[in-house]
């Protein structure tokens, strides 16, 4: 049985005021704030991003999501001339996704949304859903991919209220494949020369792929958090990937995440015994304080919202109060928090 320290949502609250909250991202990508954690001595150091390669070994073994995100927000307009924002969420077949349409009341099934000056793409309204999201069916010509890059913005997190300047500022500098519409944001820090020099120095870079879907900012509204359903997201984990995690723990060595996402696709993926296994699936995994890490020694992530799955899951690697300590000072050092915010090392 799992012992849990606290399930009340209360308990994990902080104050945070809103200047705070990171609106741009800080440039170059590897000069954010970096709070180096060591969570069994309890210490704290302030650094640099680009200061990582300091607190990483040689035989250690990097493992980021290297999923794709695409410009997923779109505006559309009914033939009475309205203006409706688009969000796609997830597709469901070639040229059909589930979208959040805004607003929507008075939308009816069969109407169609011109998208584009030239209404380069048209979508028709299939279905109305029990949770109110929609689904569309859309038709263009040429590939898909094209017209969303040339319509699509970046669909930042609701926080973030200034416009992003650069698309590839949301976006690693890894990203391979994949349809999320939110980044995996502790990605966001490392530059491709860092990486390598990450690399020269023989630490392993390893990929794993999780879809990062909306639900990553949906907030918990159950005062017991074992209440609350997680979102659920669709991973792929390499056979490459587990042979080379598999051989590094065989040796003793350390498995970094990248990422709170790429926690949840390895964590999810295991096998009876407690083996990393590689497949494909969708993981709902809720990791909180109590939760034993089967994969992961360390981690590399952002600043997480008050009460949110998030903080409940950085918490899980030391203690809770530890945690919400380590919060309060990166408030009082003046960290950015969230998408666009600093960094964290928790090793």
């Amino acid at each position: 049985m799992v012992k849990v320290v606290s399930t009340k949502l209360a308990d994990y609250d902080y104050h945070l005021p809103e200047e705070l909250i990171g609106q741009k991202p800080r440039e170059p990508r590897d000069h954010s704030k970096l709070m180096v954690v060591n969570k069994d001595e309890k210490t704290v150091e302030h650094k640099i991003f680009y200061n990582i390669i300091d607190y990483l070994k040689k035989g250690d073994v990097l493992v980021r999501n290297s999923t794709k995100v695409i410009p997923a927000r779109l505006f559309g307009k009914k033939d009475t001339g309205g203006v409706l924002e688009i969000l796609l969420i997830k597709r469901v077949a070639l040229d059909t996704w589930e979208c959040l349409l805004k607003p929507a009341k008075k939308l009816k099934v069969g109407q169609v949304l011109h998208i584009g000056d030239n209404q380069e793409l048209t979508a028709e309204l299939l279905e109305i859903k029990d949770d109110g999201n929609r689904v569309l069916k859309f038709t263009y010509e040429g590939a898909f991919e094209e017209v969303l890059d040339k319509l699509g913005k970046m669909p930042l997190p609701p926080y973030i209220v200034e416009a992003l300047e650069k698309k590839d500022r949301y976006q690693t500098v890894y990203a391979i494949k994949g349809e999320s519409v939110a980044a995996p944001t502790a990605g966001l820090h490392f530059t491709e020369e860092l990486l390598e020099r990450i690399k020269d120095k023989g630490v392993e870079i390893l990929d794993v792929f999780l879809e990062v879907g909306l639900g990553t900012f949906r907030p918990v509204q159950t005062e017991d958090v074992l209440d609350h359903k997680m979102h659920e997201e669709s991973f792929e984990i390499p056979k490459e990937t587990v042979d080379r995690i598999r051989k590094a723990k065989a040796e003793n060595r350390r498995i970094i995440a990248v990422g709170t996402t790429t926690v949840r696709a390895l964590e999810s993926s295991l096998d009876d015994n407690g083996e990393l296994i590689a497949q494909s699936g969708s993981t709902e995994i809720f990791i909180y304080p109590g939760y034993k890490f089967k994969v992961i020694d360390g981690l590399i992530t952002n600043f997480h919202l008050p009460k949110s799955t998030l903080l409940m899951l950085v918490s899980a690697l030391s203690s809770r109060e530890f945690m919400l300590d380590v919060y309060k000072e990166g408030v009082d050092m003046e960290y950015h928090f969230f998408s666009f915010g600093d960094a964290m090392f928790i090793y």
